[in-house]
């Protein structure tokens, strides 16, 4: 059998080759010059390169989609998710250079970090064989448990990073668990070959297998049980590693399980769906009512992230049809609020001074102090809630629309509660932001603030955000597109 790769294969893999020498060129870059601007710069350069090398990519699928091994395959899915967690890495790493800028121990190895998170987020997007899904999964979350504990000064973020450590390395245990009695019982890794061998394997084994693997799933995903860790990790953590947290991470797990989901087909198994259903009802209630309990907007934010991915279970149940389109849709605009979110915390936060400004109290007033920032924080949190004229409206709006096709009347429920109650909270965070405060207090903010990478791609996430909400066919257009070799 001839194992050479073709030329389509090889240009198929540039996003991923390119992520992996970046990894190599910033691990040397710190070896022989430690600088946190040089080294912040050729990680920005490796990951941008990475991002337009998609351009030829899509040029030699030309709307098909390439095999590249039999772990990995490159179709208008996984380019369409390439690019927005290249995109999304990108934002993280220009929040990391504006926090970090003032630590005082070692700076650069963050870099090296993220860029091997988002390798294992790329690999992740590629898979179509549990080898490569549990392959890129690792190669995610090691590096993250590093990142949560980087302030290594810190008590607290070193609890952090040593609780998700040991939690996600159970939840992995659990998955791996899964994915052996899976194979005992077919045979097969690959998701397409499993399917095809399902029937023959004794129902009580490849149910356990099932239901490890959704455990797993469950708990990167932060999904109700399994979401305990998410509000200590999130507090614990830099402010830009939550947003990495919130963001890439998970929004890397929902593509490859989507994928998995499909191509198995799941969806036809009424058990898995009403695992997952009371799954996503439980994520919903649980995580909106824990959110009105918290006084920490890094819990808030964390509660408020399990509920938002409860809401995208929807599209999961409803797999087929324009479910897919729904996913993309809603993880577009959740990730590009939460950056956002994020992104003000990381810049009112004194850079690596005691703790980050997180505590509610501790943005009373912020609108007379930072006038800028707390418009994109309001304009982000509305979208959160679902507000329309903002991006998350849109991505809920498809959601419910999709829910309503495939008559998941209970799913619907929990949205429209989930949503009533989350409207409470996160208008206590926007309120307290316009409380009056004394007018010696009232000091404005410099404007060249816009000016730095932050400032600047939270402007861009802000308009982007805008909109969404307001004209989102193009966005969805681009979707459309990439979901074709997906069916």
């Amino acid at each position: 059998m001839n194992h050479a790769m073709t030329t389509q294969q090889l240009t198929a893999l540039l996003p991923l080759i390119l992520a992996t020498l970046t990894t190599v060129v910033v691990m040397l870059t710190i070896a022989f010059k430690r600088q946190h601007r040089l080294v912040a710069a050729m990680t920005v350069i490796g990951l941008n390169l990475a991002l337009f090398s998609l351009g030829p990519v899509l040029l030699a699928a030309n709307g098909e989609p390439i095999e590249l091994t039999p772990l990995l395959i490159v179709d208008g899915y996984a380019i369409f998710y390439m690019g927005l967690l290249l995109v999304t890495a990108l934002g993280v790493l220009t929040l990391c250079h504006a926090y970090f800028e003032g630590y005082a121990g070692n700076r650069e190895e963050l870099y090296l970090l993220l860029s091997m998170a988002t390798l294992g987020a790329l690999v992740m997007a590629c898979s179509r064989h549990f080898a490569s899904f549990f392959i890129g999964l690792e190669l995610l979350s090691i590096p993250l448990y590093a990142m949560v504990a980087y302030p290594v000064r810190d008590s607290r973020a070193l609890e952090g990073g040593m609780k998700y450590l040991v939690l996600s390395g159970a939840a992995s245990a659990f998955m791996l668990f899964g994915i052996a009695l899976l194979y005992a019982e077919t045979g097969a890794l690959g998701f397409a070959e499993i399917a095809s061998k399902l029937s023959a394997g004794r129902p009580g084994i490849l149910l356990a297998g099932a239901a490890m693997i959704l455990s797993g799933v469950a708990f990167k995903l932060s999904a109700v049980p399994f979401h305990l860790w998410t509000s200590d990790v999130y507090e614990a953590a830099p402010a830009p590693v939550a947003a990495f947290l919130a963001t890439v991470s998970k929004a890397a797990m929902f593509v490859v399980v989507y994928r998995l989901f499909v191509n198995i087909g799941l969806f036809r198994h009424p058990l898995a769906l009403e695992a997952l259903t009371w799954v996503a009802v439980a994520s919903m209630v649980v995580g909106n009512l824990l959110a009105l309990r918290q006084d920490n907007v890094k819990r808030i934010l964390a509660y408020s992230s399990i509920a938002q991915f409860g809401y995208l279970l929807v599209a999961l149940v409803a797999s087929g049809g324009r479910a897919t389109e729904a996913a993309g849709i809603f993880l577009l605009t959740y990730i590009v609020t939460a950056l956002g979110v994020f992104g003000v915390m990381t810049l009112v936060s004194s850079p690596m001074k005691d703790r980050d400004v997180e505590h509610i109290e501790q943005l009373r007033g912020l609108f007379w102090k930072r006038p800028y920032l707390s418009s994109i924080m309001t304009s982000m949190l509305l979208s959160l809630a679902g507000i329309p004229l903002t991006a998350g409206f849109v991505g809920k709006f498809y959601l419910i629309s999709v829910g309503v096709d495939t008559k998941q009347w209970l799913l619907m429920g929990a949205v429209v509660a989930g949503s009533a109650i989350g409207l409470y909270y996160y208008l206590r965070v926007m309120i307290m932001m316009f409380q009056p405060i004394p007018v010696r207090e009232r000091v404005s903010e410099p404007l060249n603030w816009v000016q730095q990478s932050g400032g600047a791609m939270l402007m861009a996430a802000m308009a982007l955000v805008l909109v969404l909400g307001v004209y989102p066919e193009p966005f969805l257009q681009l979707i459309r597109a990439s979901t074709l070799a997906l069916r």
